[in-house]
């Protein structure tokens, strides 16, 4: 009897554990995506990462299609986050300190739609939120150009082929045009 209580015990704890962990998804394109992953992943509060394309108009892209820049889909990051410990407004301000958000599909060496800057919202809350974060980083003083990020809402996500999720992981010495500024 007492091994049963125990079991039921443990099996509860496990299901309040479970129902208070709250997770929150962010689409995220500034550039190549290596180096943001790489970036995102280490910010506190990051449950987990993916490498894809969003925003095209084709179905199943594929990096060969995408990298031609006719496909229309930007190379992005799917985040998914805690919100408890980390804000969908404090990961967008980590997305303008990582990438250029000045550049019209650019990013330094990384030139095309592909590597377009954009925000892609699942919610009419993550929309107000990166337009507010918009706003509060062209008051900052940070960038001396117009911000040209867009803020579309969120289509279909398709990860990229395997060799390219955690690329720099699996190639610490790998390309990236991606760092934290101040």
């Amino acid at each position: 009897m007492r091994l049963f209580i125990l079991i039921f015990f443990l099996l509860a704890t496990l299901q309040i554990g479970a129902k208070t962990m709250t997770k929150e998804v962010a689409t995220l394109a500034g550039g190549c995506f290596w180096g943001m992953e790489e970036i995102i992943r280490a910010i506190p509060g990051v449950i987990n990462t993916t490498v894809g394309y969003t925003g095209g108009k084709i179905d199943n892209p594929t990096y060969n299609i995408v990298k031609i820049g006719t496909s229309n889909h930007a190379e992005a990051v799917e985040v998914e986050f805690n919100p408890q410990k980390l804000s969908y407004k404090q990961l967008l301000h980590y997305f303008f300190r990582m990438h250029d958000p000045t550049t019209l599909n650019r990013q330094m060496n990384d030139v095309g739609t592909q590597y377009r800057s954009a925000i892609f919202y699942q919610s009419d809350v993550q929309q107000k939120v990166a337009l507010e974060v918009i706003q509060e980083e062209k008051q900052n003083g940070r960038w001396k150009k117009p911000i040209v990020t867009e803020v579309i809402k969120a289509t279909k996500f398709y990860p990229a082929e395997e060799y390219h999720q955690d690329y720099l992981k699996k190639n610490p010495n790998g390309y990236t045009c991606h760092w934290l500024r101040d």
